[in-house]
C-alpha cells in the first residue's frame, strides 16, 4: 500500500511541479519566502483536497464497491489523461505579479490540486488510510515543488511539460493495476 500511495503522490504532485518548474525558469519567485510559500500551499492544498475527495467517496462507498474499482479507474484516467493533453501543449502560461502572494497563488493552488479531490474520492473506494495518503501527498508535493523552484532557473520549460506527461502516465498505469488486481482477485474467488 506504501509504494502505490507514494506513487499517487509523485503522480499528483507533477502538476504543482511542472508549474514551480515554470515559475522558477521565469524567476518569478525568486527569495527563498516566495519559494517557501509556493511551495507550502502546493503541498496544504494537495493534502486537503484528497482529504475533501476522500470524504466524499467514504459516504458513498458502500454503495457502489461492485464497481468502485471502475470508477478507480475512470476517475484516474480523467485525471491522468488531462495532466498528459497538458502537458503536450507547447503554449506557455506566464504570471504577471508575483505568483506566491494573492489570487495568483490560490489559483495556482487550486488548479494543480483539483485533481487530487478525485484521487482522494477513489482512494475510498480502495480502502487506502486517509491521513497517512494526505500527508505524504501533501509531503511529497512540497518537496517536488520545491525542487522544481530551485531547478527553474537551470531547466526549460519543456522538462515541465515532459514531467506533467510522467505524472499523468503513472496515474494512468494505478488505475490499470487496481482494476487489474481486483479482476484477479474476483476470479480467484469464483474459481
Amino acid at each position: 500500500m506504501f509504494l502505490t500511495s507514494l506513487l499517487i503522490a509523485v503522480g499528483l504532485a507533477m502538476d504543482a511541479f511542472a508549474v514551480s518548474l515554470g515559475i522558477g525558469t521565469a524567476r518569478q519567485a525568486e527569495d527563498s519566502r516566495a519559494k517557501f510559500r509556493l511551495a507550502f500551499h502546493f503541498g496544504f492544498f494537495q493534502g486537503g483536497m484528497t482529504v475533501l475527495g476522500w470524504l466524499l467517496g467514504s459516504t458513498i462507498a458502500g454503495l457502489i464497491s461492485d464497481v468502485d474499482h471502475w470508477v478507480a479507474l475512470g476517475l484516474l484516467l480523467y485525471v491522468g489523461v488531462g495532466m498528459i493533453r497538458a502537458g503536450l501543449n507547447s503554449e506557455v502560461d506566464g504570471y504577471l505579479s508575483d505568483p506566491s502572494r494573492g489570487k495568483i497563488l490560490m489559483v495556482l493552488c487550486v488548479a494543480t490540486s483539483i485533481d487530487a479531490m478525485a484521487v482522494g474520492l477513489s482512494m475510498a473506494f480502495i480502502e487506502t488510510p486517509l491521513l497517512f495518503a494526505a500527508l505524504l501527498i501533501g509531503v511529497v508535493t512540497y518537496l517536488l515543488s520545491m525542487i522544481g523552484l530551485s531547478a527553474g532557473d537551470r531547466l526549460g520549460m519543456k522538462f515541465g511539460k515532459k514531467m506533467e506527461i510522467l505524472g499523468g502516465l503513472i496515474l494512468v498505469s494505478i488505475g490499470i493495476r487496481i482494476v487489474v488486481s481486483h479482476l484477479l482477485e474476483y476470479g480467484q474467488i469464483l474459481s
